[in-house]
């Protein structure tokens, strides 16, 4: 049995009067029937975690580097996030995809970093609005799955995020039958050791009054939330209607 899980994503937000928000999410959810993800900007890990320790919110980062240590100015290597206290790190988001370049080799790269440390790798992929137009989709999402799937990677290190790139933070979302035909590929198209138990999570635009229908559809474990996730309010409930999908 899959367990659901909603990862909100601060992205660029958040300070340290912010951490009132993620408090306020736990203490509405002290025993959620899902696991309940907090990714703030690098920042807040630390303090996120202390201010959660003893709540059953859980804290990631957006980002790591593929090297544990180095010259890598302004980086941070998923044995920092970890020892700050995080326990998931999201790989290869849109936004890095296309602010900096990364491929799905350097994707796969972060990904088994984070398998090295401890760190659940959140791999996010996902079809331009081009690519959709063009009826690319399933081919872009195979070939971001084959690629961007480190050796090692199992269904207990490893989540996968389809975000369609065209719906993150429009306000657009695919058809229901739209992603319930991705999730289905990608179902298929992982390995055999992890084709069950692997998490399969939706992003794009999640909120309060899409989360339900979303989280009825077949194969989608859960939801990678961006602006919602920032209030309290929007993310618990959205956390409620994936408790209630979860039964």
């Amino acid at each position: 049995m899959r367990r659901k899980l909603a990862a909100g994503n601060w992205k660029m937000h958040g300070l340290a009067a912010d951490l009132a928000e993620a408090e306020a999410l736990a203490e509405a959810h002290p025993s959620p029937g899902c696991e309940v993800l907090l990714c703030p900007p690098a920042t807040l890990v630390g303090r996120m975690s202390a201010a959660l320790q003893r709540t059953p919110v859980v804290v990631g980062g957006q980002d790591c580097h593929a090297e544990e240590s180095g010259a890598h100015t302004g980086d941070v290597s998923a044995a920092m996030l970890a020892d700050a206290g995080a326990s998931h790190v999201i790989v290869g988001h849109s936004e890095r995809r296309t602010d900096h370049g990364e491929t799905d080799a350097q994707v796969a790269a972060k990904a088994a970093a984070a398998h090295r440390a401890g760190l659940v790798a959140i791999i996010c992929l996902g079809e331009t609005e081009a690519e959709r137009d063009g009826g690319e989709t399933l081919d872009v999402v195979a070939r971001q799955l084959a690629g961007a799937l480190p050796a090692g990677a199992t269904a207990e290190n490893t989540v996968i995020a389809y975000e369609p790139v065209w719906a993150i933070g429009t306000g657009r979302t695919p058809t229901e039958a739209e992603i319930a035909e991705v999730h289905a590929a990608l179902r298929a198209g992982l390995p055999e050791h992890m084709a069950a138990g692997t998490r399969l999570i939706y992003g794009g635009s999640v909120k309060p009054a899409n989360a339900a229908a979303i989280f009825a559809l077949p194969e989608v474990d859960g939801a990678l939330v961006g602006g919602a996730s920032l209030k309290a309010a929007d993310f618990s409930a959205i956390v409620a209607a994936l408790d209630a999908a979860a039964g």
